[in-house]
């Protein structure tokens, strides 16, 4: 692969915001830096952050108590204004004094993973170091204003251009944002706020993936999903003797993975996964000549752990797997499993099982085990094995049914992605509305 040279004046690096480095002061010439439009123009007091607690207690302390926490994941989990954010959970932490909770409609900006990234809080949540506490002096900007400029001109510098990753409170502070006067800011935000109303409208419509595959489950099978729920969160005694004489919990307890402990479905026929696949193993090392963009040469794509992209992490000239397979995530993202209907090539810890499609559909394994949600099953899993795998026991109807639920999943989803792409257009929206009065 050919190397490509440009030719570029230095002194472009002063007004040109696609260009930049490390040196955020360079976005706008003319511009003012975030700092001078804090609370009181100290970044140390002004930009705040927390730290990660050492205990948690999936129970409410006080009843009312959260934990903030980001991900490099873009979904949207809860009513907070966020696309990045992994969960704000109900935990309990050791001790609120050492801990730093952050106010209700404070603007919070992610300094780690997904660095950058802008929201209003909607509920006073404890933050982690990952992200900060932005304080504004609301008699200068607008914080919406703001916001909006940090997702829509600064975050994707952060993506393409910045190979940072992560932000530290002085260089946020010297982030330059162009200067508009306060009472045209206060003009633009009247402008989008109804559009704002409008995305969230349509986010209140939105279904996580994980949730249209259990109602579908639930709905099709005829079962009470919230007595499913409770059955994976039931702690049982075991006399450890008997660990030699139980094939799946021999040499490690949490290889029984049958996420419905002490639920059963009526007249449904129950397979572990090595009874129903005619194959299961695991990836590979990454080879060392791949490509990062698919072409003639590098046809196949490489899958590895992960949802970003599906787990696509480059490109091969050869594939491993020729036929249709789930994939299932051995590390990081555990149990998260996709099917797979293009040759491919798996790597690291990636477990593919090819499916004995006489009795099973590969869309239908891949959908049933995200169902039962393996990384919140209840089990303390550092890793997947392949035998553990093996010993997963899944419901099993007929291959019509099996179509049946795949058909009404794939059919909710498209409905999911119809509303999204209604969000992403009044986003657009918004992009253009800034990006008009900034250039």
């Amino acid at each position: 692969m050919a190397l490509k040279t440009f030719t570029i004046d230095f002194s472009e690096l002063a007004i040109d915001p696609k260009v930049g480095l490390k040196d955020y002061s360079c976005l706008y010439k003319n511009g003012i830096r975030l700092k001078s439009l804090l609370l009181n123009q100290n970044v140390q007091t002004s930009i705040k952050s927390g730290r990660t607690p050492s205990r948690f207690n999936e129970k409410y302390w006080n009843g009312k108590n959260e934990f903030l926490t980001m991900s490099d994941v873009d979904t949207i989990t809860f009513s907070i204004n966020s696309e990045c954010v992994d969960k704000i959970t109900d935990y309990a932490v050791e001790e609120e004094r050492t801990l730093y909770q952050a106010k209700q409609n404070s603007l919070i900006v992610s300094n780690a993973m997904t660095v950058g990234l802008s929201f209003l809080l909607d509920r006073p949540v404890f933050i982690n170091q990952n992200v900060f506490e932005v304080n504004l002096d609301e008699t200068k900007v607008n914080k919406k204003f703001v916001l909006w400029y940090l997702n829509i001109i600064i975050r994707p510098l952060f993506q393409t251009t910045f190979t940072s990753k992560y932000l530290s409170k002085d260089e946020l502070g010297r982030i330059k944002i162009p200067y508009i006067e306060k009472e045209i800011q206060d003009r633009v935000v009247a402008q989008i706020e109804p559009i704002e109303k409008i995305i969230k409208e349509l986010k209140a419509q939105v279904t996580q993936t994980q949730q249209v595959i259990k109602n579908v489950f639930a709905r099709k099978f005829g079962f009470d999903l919230e007595k499913f729920e409770n059955s994976k969160k039931k702690f049982f005694k075991l006399n450890f003797s008997d660990i030699s004489k139980n094939n799946d919990l021999k040499l490690n307890v949490s290889s029984n993975l049958n996420c419905l402990n002490n639920f059963q479905i009526d007249h449904v026929n129950y397979y572990r996964i090595r009874s129903i696949s005619k194959n299961i193993f695991p990836g590979g090392d990454m080879p060392i000549n791949f490509s990062e963009i698919q072409d003639d040469v590098y046809r196949f794509p490489i899958y590895s752990n992960g949802v970003r992209n599906l787990g696509i992490v480059g490109y091969s000239k050869i594939a491993r797997v020729e036929e249709e397979a789930t994939t299932i995530s051995a590390r990081g993202t555990i149990g998260f499993a996709v099917a797979r209907n293009d040759n491919y090539l798996p790597v690291v810890r990636l477990i593919s099982v090819i499916p004995n499609t006489n009795i099973i559909l590969n869309e239908y394994l891949a959908y049933v085990l995200n169902f039962q949600n393996i990384e919140n099953s209840g089990n303390t899993i550092p890793q997947l094995t392949v035998p553990m795998v093996e010993n997963i026991i899944i419901p099993v109807p007929s291959l019509k049914i099996q179509q049946k639920i795949v058909d009404e999943i794939k059919n909710e989803i498209n409905n999911q992605d119809e509303i999204k792409k209604k969000i992403e257009k009044e986003r657009c929206k918004i992009d253009k509305i800034i990006k008009d009065v900034i250039i």
